[in-house]
């Protein structure tokens, strides 16, 4: 049966609950002809790393609010749980996932290094809107994949809530971006998919030179790749067709 929206491919998205930017940023970047559709991930804890646990292990119960519709791909849209769970846990559980659901998973962590790879880069220079304890667990994560975090600015939210990142804007990281140390970085990332970050993705990569990269700019990349869909030429290395579309925001 062909389908009259989603011709090139019909993804689930998985976002925190009250995330308000993975939606609107994702929908810029993907390709003409993908369908989107939305779930919320859901936690009534008060705190918030056990909120961003119960997202994950969580997952396979979220996405039984898709039913019987036939996806082609899921995007899991909360970085910070990638950092908690640990890379090997997380490579084990996701492909288990995959398997048994039958469509390919994709973490916010698993798309950011599978684009560090791409790019061939190693040493990061990390802005991020969380608490010190992830911030070590980012720290952790991405030395576990073999890079190295040459610099890293904790963008400061209102509160230690991490449903406070929410209120921030791409100013917040491009402000970050000019404080970060970058003699020895060879690339910036903001990540955290609440922050809004695609016009500070394209500012600090202009103004750098460096490739910049975020959560949601990387997710919507490797879900292009997952599908087999042609990249659009354009300035940033890694993923191109959004920058116009930026105002539609």
């Amino acid at each position: 049966m062909s389908r009259e929206y989603g011709s090139k491919g019909r993804i689930g998205v998985c976002t925190p609950q009250a995330n308000p930017t993975v939606e609107p940023e994702m929908s810029i970047c993907l390709p003409e002809g993908v369908t989107m559709l939305t779930a919320r991930l859901t936690s009534s804890s008060p705190d918030p790393r056990q909120r961003m646990q119960d997202y994950y292990d969580r997952l396979d119960e979220t996405l039984n609010a898709y039913d019987t519709l036939p996806l082609d791909a899921v995007a899991f849209a909360c970085t910070a749980s990638s950092y908690l769970v640990g890379i090997d846990r997380e490579n084990t559980e996701i492909a288990a996932l995959s398997k048994k659901r039958g469509y390919p998973i994709v973490t916010g962590g698993q798309a950011i290094i599978a684009a560090l790879r791409a790019l061939k880069v190693k040493r990061l220079a990390v802005g991020a809107p969380y608490p010190a304890s992830v911030l070590d667990a980012a720290r952790a994560y991405y030395t576990s994949a073999g890079f190295e975090i040459v610099a890293m600015k904790q963008i400061v939210t209102r509160t230690t809530d991490t449903r406070t990142i929410y209120e921030l804007s791409s100013d917040d990281a491009i402000a970050a971006a000019a404080e970060l140390d970058l003699t020895n970085a060879d690339c910036v990332l903001f990540t955290g998919s609440g922050m809004p970050g695609l016009r500070a993705i394209k500012a600090v990569g202009a103004r750098t030179g460096l490739p910049t990269l975020g959560t949601n700019l990387c997710l919507a990349w490797q879900i292009s790749e997952i599908l087999k869909l042609p990249g659009s030429p354009g300035p940033h290395p890694l993923f191109n067709g959004w920058q116009d579309r930026i105002a539609r925001l």
